[in-house]
């Protein structure tokens, strides 16, 4: 089967669902995750634990709601097994060797070490303590921008246009130029990322997610050569739940009548919520049927994922089918 940018009919829908990692997949079930990543040494590691036997409220899986709720978990556990395959993968292990380190003097008391390694251990907690901060502090400086960027910038740049030209003072040619100005933002950001080495590996990766999804829904067996023939397109996909996310706010921000950017951006972000929840039913519904509505809601994804979606090598197909196969249930409950 030929890659294409069609959404083609699979003789299954399952629930199971990825992310791409640092050198490797992270896939997850109905009862189990797993993360399958390739280390420095060309070996895969592997790493699975059971999601857990707590029944989630009730009130948790009413529509809109099951959104938010889906979100912040798969933010949550996403975030997590990025940063852990880092480690999987000795990317952080490998340090130049310094040449003053690797001899030793014959005659070197060792007692007088014990005392520089007491340091050395002081030190190395100084600095982790040092590196959490500065992460903290590069999260929030990241949000804050990110909100500057595709929240804030749109509605002042538009204010500063109707001022200039009171002609195009109205909701909906507010809504519309801020709405596309942001997903222009957003298409620019990820095709320039997308220009990074490691990101366009990890894009890679994305691409052996999706192909991997594909081969186990059209009833193939999972094996290198099956998933490679795959489409590297997927309607339930992560990048088109966000270009999704941005059309919806377009249409709620139609509604949102206040003018002043700072106001109508501190609105904007209390209607996140019902943004996400939207978009979630969206992408659901997209990914559980397949007709000319749901293709129709697909398509923006699909072009999209043109820049984060892209061809594997065999190597990033073999940690998807590791990881993939650890999390297929055996009694079906993955089936849509």
């Amino acid at each position: 089967m030929k890659d294409n940018n069609n959404i083609i009919a699979q003789r299954k829908k399952t629930s199971i669902g990825g992310q791409a990692l640092i050198e490797g997949i992270m896939m997850r079930g109905p009862h189990k995750t797993a993360m399958a990543v390739r280390h420095t040494s060309g070996e895969i590691v592997i790493k699975e634990w059971d999601n857990g036997t707590g029944k989630t409220p009730k009130i948790l899986k009413l529509p809109i709601i099951r959104g938010v709720y889906n979100f912040i978990m798969s933010m949550k556990i996403g975030y997590k097994c990025l940063m852990e395959s880092a480690e999987m993968s000795g990317l952080e292990d490998e340090e130049p060797v310094k040449g003053s380190d690797v001899t030793n003097e014959a005659n070197e008391d060792v007692s007088d070490s014990k005392p520089e390694a007491t340091e050395n251990k002081q030190e190395e907690k100084k600095s982790d303590v040092l590196m959490n901060v500065l992460m903290v502090i590069a999260s929030v400086l990241g949000v804050a921008l990110a909100l500057v960027l595709f929240m804030y910038l749109p509605t002042q740049i538009f204010s500063w246009l109707a001022k200039a030209f009171p002609v195009l003072e109205g909701r909906f040619l507010r809504s519309l130029f801020e709405g596309i100005l942001r997903i222009v933002i957003f298409v620019l950001y990820m095709y320039l990322v997308s220009l990074m080495k490691d990101i366009r590996r990890t894009f890679m990766y994305h691409g052996a997610e999706h192909k991997t999804i594909y081969c186990y829904e059209s009833g193939l067996e999972l094996t290198v050569e099956n998933v490679r023939g795959m489409q590297r397109f997927h309607p339930r996909c992560g990048t088109s739940f966000m270009i999704l996310m941005l059309i919806v706010g377009i249409v709620i921000s139609m509604f949102i009548s206040v003018t002043n950017p700072f106001l109508r951006t501190l609105i904007k972000l209390a209607l996140l919520p019902l943004t996400v929840g939207i978009g979630y039913e969206l992408i659901k519904i997209a990914g559980r049927h397949d007709n000319l509505l749901t293709r129709i809601i697909s398509l923006p994804g699909v072009w999209l994922q043109h820049i984060s979606v892209l061809e594997p090598d065999d190597s990033m197909i073999e940690c998807a089918i590791e990881a993939v196969n650890r999390v297929i249930p055996d009694d079906g409950s993955d089936t849509w």
